[in-house]
């Protein structure tokens, strides 16, 4: 049951061509529940077109605070990601933080 202490964000970005997801997505989007008090990321998810690919983005930026912006997220997926989405990834993530950023206005 939702306890009413985290908020659902998603980030977009446009995909590269000639990845599997594109024949699905104009787009690749990063959703993630995010605590509200503290800015960690609870649980995420993205479009990427296997589930092994969004399980392991999901994995690699959990627990990471928006609080502290989005750098640390950013350098994971550039160190431990090297499929043609990972722009995409990154630009998903900046727009998820911006979304972030958003909620205080």
């Amino acid at each position: 049951m939702y306890n009413g202490k985290s908020i659902f964000i998603a980030g977009h970005a446009k995909l590269p061509q000639g990845m599997a997801a594109k024949s699905v997505f104009e787009t690749l989007t990063i959703t993630a529940e995010v605590d509200h008090k503290y800015g960690v990321i609870l649980q995420a998810s993205c479009t990427l077109a296997t589930e092994h690919g969004r399980d392991f983005i999901g994995m690699l930026i959990r627990g990471c605070s928006l609080r502290d912006g989005i750098e640390e997220p950013i350098q994971l997926v550039q160190k431990h990601y090297r499929g043609k989405a990972q722009h995409a990834l990154v630009a998903a993530l900046r727009d998820l933080q911006t979304q972030y950023e958003g909620l205080d206005e």
